[in-house]
């Protein structure tokens, strides 16, 4: 049996504390942050360590690496990385040319991760900016055309599938309007339902396909004016579920972020409550993991069979041409520095 829970760990190596809680609470996942990294050979171990705890390989390892301002593999650790906003420059003049280079960044970025021991990365952002938006999403998104975002998500997703590691699409079903960071406060959203159908869930219903999602901390008030998305059954079953027709695993964002309110064991209730597979806490506060623990149940059910699809994924990977995808990787790196000056 698994618990419906990813969390986060406290720091570089794991500690007797929670390698047990990892043996005895079996969660779905870990993810990792910048205070889990220190070397390559020591997140190596780590990894290992937690795939021993848990007791099997059957565990997801989430990583944020989608590049520019929010990748957690940084040199030495990692290549750099161009933000999201490059390959929306590149496929304003040859989409063709983006798709590819974008798959192919993605390809080389999952032999990376999984030399690691990471199988999962929370990418790609499919959220739809606009005018007047708080900048937390900004250059993380493809562009501002959904067409164009759900062309290359598409690419990065496959890129990485290819090279056996989850994708993880967010934040569905969109952040790109919120004009506050639910990092540090809930965001309401108050576009019509016809609107945001058009524009912010586009991207998601076409990529309705992908093994697994993240959910917003955001108010959607055509939909539900009292609940994000995250905790709000309306939104997950009516429009996660629904409408954008998304039935692969599901999973909240951060239940420590300053979006959400009470303690953390409601706050897990609250997601799993809303129709979420997964509970995701990411601090390394032992006894905040432990209160999200007791917040969410065991897998089972549609819950299980959606993640044993998305282990499914972990096969062997394609092979591909890795010099070129690193020339992809240059000339990308070279438009975004570009990009830079010009502003």
């Amino acid at each position: 049996m698994r618990t419906a829970l990813i969390t986060g760990l406290a720091g570089t190596v794991l500690s007797p504390r929670e390698s047990d809680f990892l043996r005895d609470v079996r969660p779905a996942g870990i993810i990792l942050f910048g205070r889990n990294l220190e070397a390559l050979p020591q997140i190596r171990a780590l990894t290992a360590a937690a795939f021993e705890a848990v007791g099997t390989q059957d565990l997801l390892v989430l990583i944020d690496q989608e590049g520019g301002r929010v990748q957690r593999l940084r040199p030495p650790l990692g290549r750099a990385l161009p933000p999201a906003a490059a390959y929306g420059t590149v496929f304003s003049q040859d989409p063709d040319a983006a798709k590819r280079a974008v798959f192919a960044v993605s390809r080389l970025l999952a032999d990376d991760l999984r030399a690691l021991g990471i199988n999962t990365d929370c990418a790609p952002v499919l959220d739809v900016p606009v005018p007047g938006a708080h900048g937390i999403i900004g250059d993380r998104a493809y562009g501002t055309d959904p067409d164009q975002v759900a062309a290359l998500g598409r690419a990065v997703a496959e890129g990485f599938m290819a090279g056996g590691v989850v994708p993880v699409i967010k934040h569905i079903p969109g952040h790109g309007r919120a004009t506050m960071d639910s990092h540090l406060a809930l965001p309401t959203v108050n576009a019509s339902r016809a609107e945001l159908a058009a524009t912010d869930f586009a991207p998601f219903k076409a990529l309705n396909d992908m093994p697994a999602a993240m959910t917003a901390h955001v108010v959607f008030g055509a939909v539900d004016a009292h609940a994000p998305a995250s905790t709000s059954k309306a939104v997950t079953r009516e429009v996660i579920r629904v409408e954008i027709g998304f039935d692969g695993l599901l999973m909240s964002d951060d239940l420590s972020m300053k979006a959400l309110c009470g303690p953390m064991r409601q706050r897990a209730e609250a997601v799993i409550s809303a129709g979420a597979d997964l509970a995701l806490y990411c601090k390394g506060d032992f006894g905040e993991m432990e209160q999200a623990a007791a917040g969410v149940p065991m897998l089972e059910g549609r819950s299980i069979q959606r993640f044993e699809t998305s282990l499914r994924i972990l096969n062997e990977p394609r092979p591909f041409d890795a010099a070129a995808a690193e020339a992809e990787l240059v000339r990308v790196l070279a438009t975004a520095a570009r990009s830079a000056e010009s502003v």
